[in-house]
């Protein structure tokens, strides 16, 4: 794998007070990249920063505080970026949530959905501007081998029924769905657009859904610093990865027309905070 060098380049990652998003916080750390680490608790999030700091020797670290589950808070962390950065140069949409029972954001939103898909729509939309003066930025959206193989537009907020892993797996496919077509449209942007599946990693989400071990966190963190510092990847966009390659991802995540649906019908949800 040959690597880019990532000093001074400008690193974003939502949910990297723990699990995949803080082990890829430090990992890229270690790199010299000012890593912006993101959380929904400010004594957590700069205790984060500051260990990160400490470990990689690593002082260009920042931190930002935001409940994603609140599109007026992710608009807000959206000003606070733009308020302290001229560009960003990598988007790492990470943070996530699975839910075992329904439960509805302050937005009106089912929380896996709000969380796991609609915040980093927005955030991402927010923040094109600035991966736009960055030189060959890219977007990084973890997704996972869970994601679903359907979907159904009418029940995006469970108001039919509500199961925490059809969610959880739907708003899985979501982000494979918006990195494909966010691709396509920033394609003469010079901004690359990837998802990836981590890997079963043991971490708090995969205990809550699952219940299950897994592999270390140091794995779940290889294919999202990869994507995001690797030459090898500085041109491809619009693709799925797991564990460093480019494997298949569910037949109806390909249907552009489907991509286009649910990139529409965000827009419409997330219009009055754009």
């Amino acid at each position: 794998m040959k690597v880019n060098k990532t000093k001074d380049k400008i690193i974003l990652i939502t949910g990297s007070t723990d699990g995949i998003g803080k082990q890829t916080a430090k990992d890229l750390a270690v790199t010299g990249a000012a890593v912006l680490i993101h959380g929904r608790d400010n004594k957590r999030t700069k205790n984060t920063a500051e260990e990160i700091a400490e470990m990689t020797g690593n002082s260009t670290l920042d931190f930002f505080v935001a409940d994603l589950s609140s599109l007026n808070e992710v608009k807000r962390l959206a000003e606070e970026i733009h308020s302290k950065y001229l560009h960003i140069d990598v988007l790492i949409n990470n943070a996530g949530v699975f839910q075992r029972h329904k439960e509805m954001s302050s937005d009106g939103y089912e929380m896996t959905f709000a969380v796991n898909h609609l915040s980093h729509f927005l955030l991402t939309g927010l923040l094109t501007d600035l991966l736009e003066k960055a030189y060959r930025s890219r977007i990084i959206n973890v997704s996972s081998i869970a994601h679903a193989d359907h979907i159904d537009f009418e029940n995006l907020q469970g108001d039919k029924f509500y199961d925490g892993y059809e969610a959880y797996s739907l708003s899985k496919l979501c982000n494979i769905l918006f990195t494909y077509e966010a691709a396509r449209r920033l394609q003469q942007s010079g901004i690359t657009v990837n998802c990836l599946h981590p890997g079963v990693i043991k971490t708090k989400l995969l205990r809550t859904g699952w219940g299950l071990g897994g592999s270390p966190i140091e794995t779940g963190s290889k294919t999202s610093v990869y994507l995001a510092a690797s030459a090898d990847v500085e041109n491809v966009t619009g693709r799925y990865f797991s564990n460093l390659r480019q494997v298949a991802s569910s037949k109806i995540s390909l249907d552009i027309v489907i991509q286009n649906k649910l990139w529409q019908l965000s827009e419409e949800m997330v219009h009055s905070f754009l």
